[in-house]
């Protein structure tokens, strides 16, 4: 009774009580959406499982033999309208529950899509800063000596010293 009083949101003395009548004096009984969404998704994750299958196909296999042998007690003889029956409610109730499940797991990877857009969103520009800042070092860098070009000076000007002073030699 108290994993019906959760499904419907009733508790006992609390604002969600059936005895507490709305306007007109009619009782109201809220429903917990989320909840009954899980109690559906239990009930299609079960009818989705090889043990439901086996143990219904074993249940009619036993209904069919039982009312085809057992004459004397027979309470749905040939036709099986009683078993028709029972499979048209199951069908009625099941597939309703099981829509629920699937448009509840589309919420929830619509959800999920949206947060890997996100974070693909955050990953593109943040890769995209990394490549702008990469550039921007890559263009100071083009200022810099480095130790070839000081060689390269050094030799220079020692050729330019080695130049200037047999010049004064010759004097």
């Amino acid at each position: 009774m108290s994993r019906l009083r959760s499904l419907v949101g009733l508790r006992r003395g609390g604002p969600g009580d059936l005895a507490r009548p709305a306007r007109g004096g009619v009782a109201r009984v809220h429903f917990d959406p989320d909840a009954f969404g899980r109690f559906s998704e239990a009930i299609a994750r079960f009818l989705g499982t090889g043990r439901f299958l086996a143990g219904q196909t074993l249940i009619v296999a036993i209904w069919i033999a039982f009312n085809a042998a057992a004459v004397r007690w027979r309470w749905d003889p040939y036709p099986f309208i009683l078993l028709n029956l029972a499979f048209s409610t199951q069908a009625a109730y099941a597939a309703p529950l099981i829509l629920l499940a699937q448009n509840r797991q589309d919420e929830r990877d619509r959800a999920q899509a949206e947060r890997d857009r996100e974070v693909n969103f955050r990953t593109q520009a943040e890769a995209e800063f990394l490549a702008r800042e990469l550039a921007s070092v890559r263009l100071s860098l083009n200022d810099v000596a480095t130790v070839d070009d000081l060689r390269d000076a050094i030799g220079g000007l020692a050729d330019a010293i080695s130049r200037v002073e047999a010049k004064l030699d010759e004097r």
